[in-house]
């Protein structure tokens, strides 16, 4: 089948994460307990819109030296940068640190957020550190672990990779939906159903609010709304 455009993409962001795992808990069950980040994760701004796109991926360390040459660590890089920028867009890049405590030196930061945002990502996940909190790249919606001060010995080890993240497994061009709650991989196919999931979700969830939020709510009413809202289809 053919990606979806950005333009599909870009209608997905009107909902938060949550509710995009909510509508894929209806149009694939079977991924109800996986697909998605499992640990709390730290937003540069939390105030920042839902973002999706295609994974962009590498892994990196920082607890200790590069043990490739300048010249090897420098074409590993370009390749990393060239990896971000190609095709399908938008792009949200996702960082696997693979140290045995990660976090130790930040890849993210003014620069590399600048570099990112100016390459077409709109985003990024990553189980490590980041920093430069009031400098980064305004916009950019960059989940990471914790906040960190130093680069430390940080380098790329390895570009367009199956990585996991906090339980979310990707590869480059899954779609990547997310937000301050957290990210999940949407299958492709599912894309264009999610839309009307949602509506018939919040329909649902309507019945079941207005009469929590009604002033002689009780037991019974609830009983009845519930009813309700399992015969919306």
């Amino acid at each position: 089948m053919a990606l979806p455009n950005a333009e599909q993409l870009a209608v997905l962001t009107q909902w938060d994460t949550p509710t995009i795992c909510n509508a894929l808990e209806e149009i694939v069950p079977d991924r109800r307990g996986h697909g998605f980040t499992t640990e709390p994760l730290v937003p540069l701004d939390p105030d920042l819109a839902p973002i999706c796109g295609y994974a962009r991926t590498a892994t990196i360390r920082a607890a200790g030296p590069h043990p490739e040459s300048a010249g090897e660590q420098a074409e590993k890089r370009t390749a990393y940068y060239k990896h971000v920028a190609d095709g399908p867009s938008p792009t949200v890049v996702v960082i696997q640190d693979l140290d045995p405590n990660p976090g130790i030196g930040a890849f993210w930061g003014e620069v590399q957020t600048n570099i990112h945002k100016g390459l077409g990502s709109v985003g990024a996940v990553t189980n490590g550190s980041f920093r430069d909190l009031k400098d980064s790249a305004r916009g950019y919606n960059l989940l990471g672990a914790k906040v960190g001060p130093s680069h430390a010995f940080v380098h790329v080890v390895d570009v367009a990779c199956q990585v996991t993240v906090f339980g979310l497994t990707v590869v480059p061009n899954d779609i990547v939906h997310a937000d301050h709650h957290g990210a999940v991989m949407i299958p492709a196919d599912a894309v264009t159903q999610i839309p009307d999931v949602v509506a018939k979700l919040v329909r649902k969830e309507k019945v079941i609010l207005d009469a929590a939020r009604a002033p002689d709510f009780e037991i019974e009413k609830l009983k009845a709304a519930m009813h309700g809202a399992k015969e919306i289809h």
